[in-house]
């Protein structure tokens, strides 16, 4: 696998993995034609309730109850002293994932997905929620997030590296080449005052979840958040939504001098997921507003010319939520920004 001081992506495009269809044919189709160099698979929430992405993780999770479309997990049952537990645990310790798939109905465009033989892309990415996300989503039985309680809270970390674990190895099938990405929409209340969580809890179960991952690993976060805490992470790529908080980035020179001292990439998300900008803005606006951010990181010190070698492009969030006209115009601007940024900057 490749390691992450040989991943120069040099502004590729790639995405974050939600997409409105029902079809996952029709998904898988629009992002190979888009994104062939580092494809990613999709998730289609509009599908099925299985393919939200808390439900779709919690498979074989100790003590989950699944209902009307919501989820949560029951501790009135005896799930602390579970067969279930005492598997998962066992399955940890070895690093075990056999038993930890992703089911096909919990996830139809990652089953289409491993079909495909990718040996031309440069690596493959998919993507697991990330525990502070799916901690503070799902509750127990009495609407309590189960990130506050702290055993709770290591299961789920343990239970969500299980099923990277498994996702990688499945994917290593595809590509040689893989990149496993945590969704945390969630890490947007750091800092919070209506929300307790501190950076020690981001930074431990982040790792614990990233911790069996032998490829790259990386994190998106879709709204604006304390990023040094993120780069504080073991993750080698940064993605974040910089099309509506791209300003925030260079508020912290130090951790971004840091991140990329250690070969960080950041995965700049130029291009907006919602319709009305969509069709507001052109592969030349947002190249002048990805250059623009670039240089407010430069001016506090940071090489462009790293900036441009550790850079990815993709959308600024997941496409679940859109038209299906609306994905596919974001998959292609993605792809027409990367392109024209590559040979504005001579990069091809």
């Amino acid at each position: 696998m490749i390691n992450i001081n040989e991943f120069k992506p040099r502004g590729l495009p790639t995405a974050i993995g939600s997409m409105p269809h029902t079809d996952p044919e029709t998904a898988l189709s629009l992002i190979l034609d888009n994104l062939p160099d580092l494809p990613v698979w999709p998730q289609l929430p509009q599908r099925a309730p299985l393919e939200n992405m808390y439900i779709q993780y919690s498979e074989g999770l100790p003590g989950v109850v699944l209902t009307d479309q919501k989820i949560y997990i029951d501790r009135s049952t005896e799930i602390f002293t579970s067969k279930e537990m005492e598997g998962l645990y066992i399955a940890y310790m070895e690093n075990a994932s056999d038993n930890y798939t992703t089911s096909p109905e919990y996830a139809a465009g990652l089953q289409l997905f491993l079909k495909q033989k990718l040996d031309s892309a440069l690596a493959v990415k998919g993507q697991v929620t990330g525990p502070i996300s799916f901690g503070l989503v799902v509750t127990d039985q009495d609407r309590r997030p189960t990130l506050y309680d702290e055993v709770l809270a290591d299961v789920i970390a343990k239970h969500l590296r299980l099923k990277a674990v498994w996702q990688e190895k499945e994917l290593a099938k595809v590509s040689h080449n893989t990149i496993i990405f945590l969704d945390e929409p969630y890490l947007a209340s750091l800092g919070s005052a209506f929300v307790a969580l501190s950076s020690d809890m981001v930074v431990n179960l982040t790792n614990e979840a990233l911790s069996g991952i032998s490829g790259l690993k990386g994190m998106h976060c879709c709204g604006n958040t304390d990023w040094s805490v993120l780069m504080s992470t073991n993750i080698d790529i940064l993605s974040f939504d910089a099309y509506n908080y791209g300003y925030s980035l260079p508020l912290y020179p130090d951790a971004v001098h840091a991140f990329l001292d250690r070969d960080g990439v950041i995965a700049w998300g130029i291009v907006p997921n919602e319709e009305e900008p969509l069709n507001e803005e052109s592969a030349d606006s947002l190249i002048k507003k990805l250059d623009n951010l670039m240089g407010l990181l430069s001016d506090k010190g940071i090489r462009y010319d790293i900036l441009l070698e550790r850079s990815l492009i993709t959308p600024s969030c997941g496409l679940g939520s859109t038209s299906p006209e609306a994905a596919a115009k974001a998959l292609r601007l993605t792809a027409e920004v990367s392109s024209e940024f590559r040979h504005l900057h001579n990069i091809e």
